[in-house]
């Protein structure tokens, strides 16, 4: 079964990792493109995730933009999100510092 942007996006609340969030204080901004294009926004702030759909309300500290198919796959490792950002195929703009911390947030399995 293959996973949806919007499956991926609406259950990140429940596997952020808030005891790994200590000291973050970000608005991420998800512009995706091809089949499941559109915008969403993760607030990460005080040991909490919110997740919702659209723009975000305040300055995004991150964007991370790619095409809807490479972040499925990017977030399922099927897709090496390092050689994706090398490829362009994901683009990284704002605090890019913040990226790699990002991912380890999430539990991903």
């Amino acid at each position: 079964m293959t996973l949806t942007i919007s499956e991926i996006m609406t259950r990140m609340p429940s596997v952020f990792l808030p005891d790994r969030a200590s000291g973050i204080d970000a608005v991420v901004h998800f512009r995706f493109t091809g089949a499941e294009a559109g915008e969403w926004n993760a607030v990460i702030r005080d040991g909490k995730c919110q997740v919702a759909q659209g723009i975000p309300r305040s300055k995004p500290t991150i964007v991370l933009a790619a095409d809807s198919a490479d972040f499925v796959r990017a977030v399922t490792g099927e897709l090496d999100g390092m050689k994706a950002f090398m490829e362009g195929r994901l683009k990284i703009t704002g605090d890019v510092l913040l990226a790699p911390k990002l991912i380890q947030l999430f539990r991903l399995s």
